[in-house]
């Protein structure tokens, strides 16, 4: 079913329609691959360097303590053993890499599914052009003031990297600035809204589905 999402300028004016069915990227949203997806990134971005010392790791003497039997104690070998107090960790944590791959399709049909939830929840803002002649976080910030978005959590996704938007975006709160080429399906359900232009979203769109006519209607066509 498609859906009728507003174009909007730098000042917050509409200035047209953009028809997009969510099917086209994705036909159902499958929870389960959303969730393994965002695991994957999540376990991709542990660092895995927590260790601690095990009986081989820690300083003193391998001689047995006192002699096997007749003391009246409980025998004991080593003074690394893990019972006793300054003694080594029975099982160890080493340094180990968490990291692991999803196959490539299921992950960029994961990518596609986040990205059609998103606009059937109505939570992805279209913008008409984004552009800066200079960084300027000020002018960044009115953008997304005008467009009532700005306080909130928000990823900015455009056609191309672009230095000045960036630059203007990574001292405002909460905005984090992606091209279309590197979204995932964890940056795209991280944030609570997205920001698009309208030539990002034809770039995430099917070849077909922008042949067949769909996308931006100005008011001046209708």
């Amino acid at each position: 079913m498609k859906v009728s999402l507003p174009v909007y300028d730098r000042t917050g004016a509409e200035v047209g329609q953009y028809e997009i069915d969510p099917a086209e990227l994705a036909p159902k949203i499958n929870k389960q691959l959303l969730h393994d997806a965002v695991v994957m990134y999540q376990a991709s971005q542990r660092q895995g360097t927590s260790q601690t010392k095990g009986r081989s790791d820690v300083a003193g003497t391998t001689k047995k303590m006192y002699r096997q039997k007749g003391t009246g104690n409980a025998r004991a070998g080593s003074r690394r053993s893990n019972i006793r107090r300054g003694g080594g960790h029975a099982f160890a944590k080493r340094p180990r890499d968490w990291s692991y791959r999803m196959p490539k399709k299921a992950v960029r049909q994961a990518t596609r599914m986040a990205l059609a939830s998103r606009i059937a929840d109505n939570q992805v803002t279209l913008l008409n052009e984004l552009s800066l002649e200079q960084p300027r976080t000020k002018e960044m910030a009115g953008i997304l003031k005008a467009l009532r978005i700005e306080g909130t959590s928000l990823l900015v996704a455009v056609r191309g990297y672009d230095a000045n938007v960036y630059k203007s975006a990574r001292n405002l709160q909460g905005v984090r600035v992606l091209p279309v080429a590197e979204l995932n399906a964890m940056e795209v359900l991280r944030p609570r809204l997205l920001l698009m232009t309208t030539a990002a979203l034809d770039a995430v769109r099917p070849k077909k589905a922008e042949a067949a006519g769909a996308g931006i209607v100005s008011d001046k066509e209708t």
